[in-house]
């Protein structure tokens, strides 16, 4: 719902900037001047390419803003994997509206096909000094959008490319945002530059501008990220290519600390660049090194072609750079509502440092169920440090296990049981996550909180 509000809220501002300096009923216009000949068919064209235009270069400089993992969008949108949700789908609303843009301004065939070239407008004066930047201007944006399409899509086909390189190709962006802003600069009206309009989108393309430098200067993150080094690896299990790898690392003095359920970007390898990774500890769990540094520890699940081979590649005393923390996963809720976590996979991991802060008496924590669903709870590794979590924990939280290989899957349905209403904190594969969210919306009593890690 906020990312479709500030979606909405974003658009709308740029749209009534617009329409303050559009010509009177231009929205009317062809319907009015159908019979009459095309030249208001010529002008709603014109007006569809500058709102169209605004429409995306302004979506692109939100996504521009977005990518910066700045904090206080941490705190507005409810974490940092929603804000990565709004950047992906404000990338693919640019994308879509600089689609309309181009068909706007190819329509323009059809138009002369129909009415001829007499009754087009004249070409809008434009900033002098780029007059004789016109027609650059134009052949520029029109590579960037081809190049915009492209990149959009691999981005959206996202397993067509591993993380690293789809990485390195995510870095050209801002590059193409670049050459989009220059476009936008030298073809928009001279008019607009005095008008709200042209305040509000100069400034804008100016915040923007500044978000793709600091971008392509490695800067995004630079001032959260801590210099820590491996302290320990543990195999968790017995297969070495499908067993989870426990990591714990030693952080500097710099540490913010974290809270339980909050997730890091870190970077083992400085070629592949950060991942996301839940911080399975709670805070001051693991105490601290022999050197005084404060320790956390990550539960790492070999998913993906990066994953499976860490544990060949990690060592102890490794150096490593985690930055954050981030995320608002804390598990808690309304005091009013029964809270329900459900973990599925290596979703658990957050629960586990959520659990691990209620282990004092002092934490003095509301009553929690437990909903874990595993492949097979025979072999899981993780379940038996959940299981004695859960019993120890202040107050002891009830666990219900299902395990697919029993054929016990967790139904929507079997939360219904549960008293009052609910605030169920749901991190998982995103099916199961998306079978609990249909389900909520039917059910007026029902919170769900999600916790997503689709950060492209």
């Amino acid at each position: 719902m906020r990312i479709k509000l500030v979606l909405g809220f974003w658009l709308l501002g740029i749209t009534l900037a617009w329409w303050a300096v559009a010509p009177s009923g231009a929205g009317l216009a062809p319907a009015a001047g159908a019979v009459g000949g095309g030249a208001a068919w010529w002008a709603a064209r014109q007006q569809m390419i500058y709102l169209s235009g605004l429409w995306s270069v302004g979506l692109m400089v939100l996504a521009m803003l977005l990518a910066l993992r700045l904090p206080w969008m941490d705190r507005a949108l409810g974490g940092m994997d929603k804000v990565y949700r709004l950047h992906k789908w404000t990338g693919i609303a640019a994308a879509l509206t600089a689609v309309l843009h181009w068909g706007a301004k190819e329509s323009g065939g059809i138009l002369k096909a129909l009415w001829g070239r007499g009754s087009k407008p004249a070409r809008d004066a434009v900033l002098p000094w780029l007059t004789d930047a016109r027609d650059f201007a134009k052949d520029l944006g029109e590579w960037a959008f081809y190049l915009l399409l492209a990149m959009i899509a691999l981005t959206l086909l996202s397993r067509l490319l591993n993380y690293k390189h789809w990485r390195l190709l995510h870095r050209a962006m801002p590059v193409l945002f670049l050459a989009l802003v220059f476009h936008s600069v030298a073809l928009m009206p001279l008019a607009y530059w005095s008008q709200p309009l042209g305040q509000l989108m100069g400034a804008l393309m100016a915040v923007g501008s500044g978000a793709a430098l600091w971008s392509l200067a490695g800067r995004v993150g630079r001032a959260r990220t801590h210099a820590a080094r491996i302290q320990s690896i543990e195999l968790l299990g017995e297969e070495r290519t499908l067993a989870p790898i426990e990591v714990v690392c030693a952080l500097p003095s710099s540490w913010p600390g974290h809270r339980a359920g909050q997730f890091a970007f870190v970077r083992f390898d400085q070629a592949e660049g950060a991942h996301p990774f839940t911080i399975a500890s709670a805070p001051d769990a693991l105490g601290s090194s022999l050197q005084g540094e404060p320790l956390v520890r990550l539960v790492i699940k070999p998913l993906g072609d990066y994953t499976r081979t860490l544990h060949q590649r990690l060592r102890v005393g490794q150096p490593v750079d985690i930055e954050g923390p981030y995320g608002r996963f804390d598990g808690q809720g309304s005091a009013h509502r029964t809270q329900v976590w459900v973990a599925a996979g290596v979703g658990v991991t957050p629960f586990l440092a959520l659990l691990e802060a209620r282990q004092k008496e002092s934490a003095a924590s509301a009553p929690a169920h437990m909903h874990y669903c595993t492949r097979d709870a025979a072999s899981d590794p993780l379940l038996p440090r959940l299981r004695t979590l859960c019993a120890q924990a202040q107050p002891a939280v009830p666990l219900t296990v299902h395990s697919a290989a029993q054929g016990q899957l967790l139904r929507p349905q079997d939360l219904q049981g549960l008293a009052g209403p609910l605030d169920i904190w749901y991190c998982g594969p995103q099916g199961l996550g998306d079978t609990l969210h249909a389900h909520a919306s039917t059910q007026r009593s029902w919170r769900l909180h999600r916790e997503s890690f689709a950060m492209r």
